[in-house]
């Protein structure tokens, strides 16, 4: 049966990490966002109680597991628990921060891959499907044995440069050696030059600009990375480009992870602004910051979760 909106049977719901976007994501698709109720006991113990019937429905649960972290990738196993155990047909865990996706292989010896045990209890607790975006490190998609959907927030970052001209005289700078694609990718769509920053890290959150590889001398400038958390690394790669001869530096990020003194670090920074998405929400800190702007990625997820209910193709949106 059908419902009036043309969608058989899917049933949204939202973690507590993520309401705003979970209410955004639901009215694009027009259904509204499940009954869910997740408490605390005394001891800190997380419990679910589904409020409405799931039995044999097509459910999507979105969480992302951002700080605090072990809270929030906790809940999204009970949810996923519960949810199988009332007999859903599907569980797909829309993660758009996948959180320990940094540590996705061993770097010094005796550690752990967090990643993947992420994946594996996921898994393990019943997910049938994953949609999550702009991870860390793209090789996590190989660490589960289900269905994995990987979206970019390319999209809504490529239309926001357009409209607001920021695109000319532009230089698109990788922060690091590892994001170079990423610059790249943005570089070719926007037609815009390539930089590339060669940082050494001497510790954890901790790094040190060191050279900067291409010509940023009286350019427009957009530092691209898949997150910020402490924002260190953006901020010194903003003065360094700065020191260059740098006209005006702009931060661009999928995940505003913003830890520790992040926000104060951007609004004493020599950039314009970052732009930054919901798939973290801004604490109030953050959201009262000038320099901080947040898009919205709920057209995309909302377009992903979509054709995945409906079996239609999601490659077109792997932009």
């Amino acid at each position: 049966m059908m419902t009036s909106n043309g969608y058989s049977n899917l049933k949204l719901f939202c973690g507590t990490s993520n309401f705003e976007l979970g209410d955004k994501i639901a009215k694009r698709i027009g259904v509204t966002v499940g009954r869910c109720t997740v408490r605390r006991f005394s001891d800190g113990e997380i419990f679910t109680e589904i409020e409405e019937n799931v039995r044999e429905a097509d459910v999507f649960i979105i969480q992302s597991t951002c700080a605090p972290a072990n809270e929030n990738l906790m809940e999204l196993l009970v949810m996923i628990d519960a949810f199988k155990r009332a007999s859903a047909a599907r569980i797909t865990a829309v993660i758009p921060y996948y959180g320990y996706a940094r540590q996705d292989r061993k770097v010094q010896p005796r550690t752990p891959i967090s990643a993947k045990l992420v994946a594996d209890l996921l898994t393990a607790a019943g997910t049938n499907r994953i949609l999550a975006m702009d991870l860390h490190a793209g090789q996590i998609q190989g660490f589960f044995n289900i269905p994995f959907d990987h979206l970019f927030a390319t999209p809504v970052f490529l239309e926001y440069i357009e409209e607001k001209k920021l695109n000319k005289d532009l230089v698109m700078v990788s922060p690091d050696a590892g994001g170079t694609e990423r610059a790249r990718a943005y570089a070719k769509r926007l037609e815009a030059d390539l930089a590339i920053i060669d940082k050494r890290r001497e510790k954890a959150n901790e790094s040190e600009v060191m050279n900067i590889i291409g010509s940023v001398k009286g350019k427009n400038i957009i530092i691209v990375d898949d997150m910020v958390d402490t924002a260190g690394t953006m901020v010194q790669a903003a003065h360094a480009l700065k020191d260059q001869g740098a006209k005006l530096v702009y931060g661009m990020c999928t995940h505003p992870v913003l830890s520790g003194s992040a926000v104060d670090r951007i609004a004493k920074s020599p950039m314009e602004g970052v732009l930054v998405c919901d798939t973290i929400p801004l604490t109030e800190k953050a959201k009262s910051c000038s320099k901080i702007h947040q898009l919205s990625v709920s057209v995309i997820l909302s377009e992903a979760i979509r054709r995945i209910h409906t079996g239609d193709s999601v490659s077109s949106l792997f932009v």
